[in-house]
């Protein structure tokens, strides 16, 4: 269970890390909707996982983007440090997050499946 001091820092890191992809990136390989879903600092507070979930026109755009996001880590971790108010700069680790995705592919299928239900059904009413 992660202490206070760790769950605050990860709360500056992900807004951090949220506004620097979305406001300070110029990479023009970076599009779409790109959101910080999660971030896991260590106990030390010298590393940390940020999950990241994009979404995009099509796959290879999403991967292109996080590649991009990859490359741009040192810049990402630089502005960092004007962020956090600490002694050191913890050390990002990139991670791609497909929950989101996985979550709206799901509630795709639940919509038709209920969909073709309501159509079963008004054709048994219909008999």
């Amino acid at each position: 269970m992660p202490s206070r001091r760790q769950e605050r820092m990860a709360r500056v890191i992900k807004e951090a890390v949220s506004d620097i992809i979305n406001n300070h990136l110029q990479d023009p390989r970076i599009e779409g909707f790109i959101s910080v879903t999660e971030v896991n600092t260590e106990p030390d507070l010298k590393r940390a996982e940020v999950y990241l979930s994009i979404m995009g026109q099509d796959e290879k755009k999403q991967r292109l983007a996080f590649s991009a996001i990859q490359h741009a880590a040192g810049r990402i971790q630089s502005l960092l440090g004007d962020y956090v108010k600490a002694r050191f700069c913890p050390h990002l680790y990139f991670h791609q997050d497909d929950r989101l995705k996985k979550t709206m592919e799901t509630l795709k299928l639940i919509d038709e499946v209920s969909k073709e239900f309501k159509t079963d059904t008004e054709n048994e009413e219909e008999k």
